[in-house]
């Protein structure tokens, strides 16, 4: 079982959680996502299935759009409305600050990341430390937002919808809003819309898979399934003739003089053979031949991909997730860790029983 199911994660849930619900209903140990969100949070959630965990690494398209709200006039220490209030104000932001938050807080930016975030410092997680009461310095992070706009604005409550890079908080991004009105600020619900090429519509809710495991078991989520080659539908090909390809797949470097692309650029391309199976993702070298980024066919050329069941969020390690370390998988939009809810590859008891309260699947055991 191979492909991409995007899961539209309910409060309450940690990502993991969904990650270890659809490894039971797919019987696969190959399972993980595709950038974490809060419990607190919903929304598109993309779920990576069998030897589509490969590409999480490989999404052309990391931009993520969500629909958060807001209250100014409060801070707390999780940068959310779930977490311990550490300050009030009675300051009422008006509407003619509205504008300017939207002008100051688009493009390049710099951010730094939340104490209760995923991001390793000295080898500890951030969270980890803030739950002792620790804090420690943390360096500012680049951040892109593409735009941001506010849909409500009043009585010191405020309505956005932001469209921005990897590795931004979205309840960074509020509260730094309130330390420049002054007045302070926290999240008081997030909704993702959008992650990469898959939005609200692509999604299913984890009741419809499980209805489907219930008539028929793994084989009945299949359908779910969205083909690994619709992350890349937006790259143009480099197409292999027969023998290219048999090349290909035995690990031999091409020429890219005689491969037939659709057009040449300083680019990706998705890699497919004559019948437009995806090979693999790859570019053309200064040397001229066409670089293999990941290979999706195999090769007795390329090592075994680790076991995602030992990898953090099931995936292999990636070089990139904007973090402190800039190889952090768990930072991703608005990330996990959070309050009482850590992330990672074991299932708390107090998280294994809320499992069993919140979905629990006929012949499928948390435990």
């Amino acid at each position: 079982m191979n492909g991409i199911i995007c899961i539209y994660k309910e409060k309450g849930y940690t990502s993991f959680d969904v990650v270890a619900i659809v490894r039971k209903l797919c019987d696969t140990k190959r399972v993980g996502h595709g950038g974490t969100l809060d419990p607190m949070a919903e929304g598109v959630l993309p779920i990576f299935v069998g030897t589509a965990t490969k590409a999480v690494d490989f999404c052309p398209d990391h931009t993520k759009e969500y629909r958060a709200k807001m209250r100014f006039g409060i801070t707390t220490d999780t940068q959310d409305i779930t977490g311990t209030v550490t300050s009030t104000s009675d300051i009422l932001v008006g509407r003619n600050e509205q504008y300017r938050l939207e002008q100051k807080f688009r493009g390049e930016l710099m951010q730094t990341p939340p104490m209760y975030s995923a991001v390793r410092v000295n080898g500890q997680r951030l969270y980890d430390i803030a739950r002792k009461g620790g804090e420690v310095p943390r360096e500012p992070r680049p951040i892109t937002v593409y735009s941001l706009k506010f849909e409500e604005f009043a009585d010191n409550r405020a309505t956005f919808l932001v469209s921005c890079s990897k590795g931004t908080y979205v309840r960074t991004l509020i509260h730094d809003m309130g330390v420049e009105t002054g007045a302070g600020a926290t999240m008081t619900e997030l909704t993702r819309t959008r992650s990469g090429n898959f939005g609200l519509r692509d999604c299913y809710r984890l009741s419809e898979l499980k209805e489907a495991y219930q008539k028929g078991g793994a084989d009945a989520i299949e359908p779910f399934l969205i083909p690994v080659e619709h992350l890349y539908k937006g790259l143009p090909r480099a197409v292999l003739d027969g023998t290219q390809a048999r090349l290909f797949s035995n690990g031999v470097v091409l020429d890219a003089d005689r491969i037939a692309f659709d057009r040449k650029y300083d680019g990706a391309y998705r890699i497919v053979d004559e019948n437009n199976t995806l090979l693999g993702i790859g570019e053309i070298s200064e040397k001229g031949d066409l670089h293999v980024i990941r290979r999706y066919g195999g090769s007795p050329t390329e090592p075994d991909e680790k076991d995602p069941e030992n990898e953090e969020n099931a995936a292999p390690s990636r070089p990139a997730e904007n973090t402190a370390e800039e190889d952090e998988p768990l930072a991703d939009g608005e990330d996990g860790g959070n309050a009482a809810f850590p992330s990672g590859n074991a299932i708390l008891p107090k998280e294994e029983k809320r499992l069993r309260d919140l979905s629990e699947l006929k012949g499928v055991r948390f435990s």
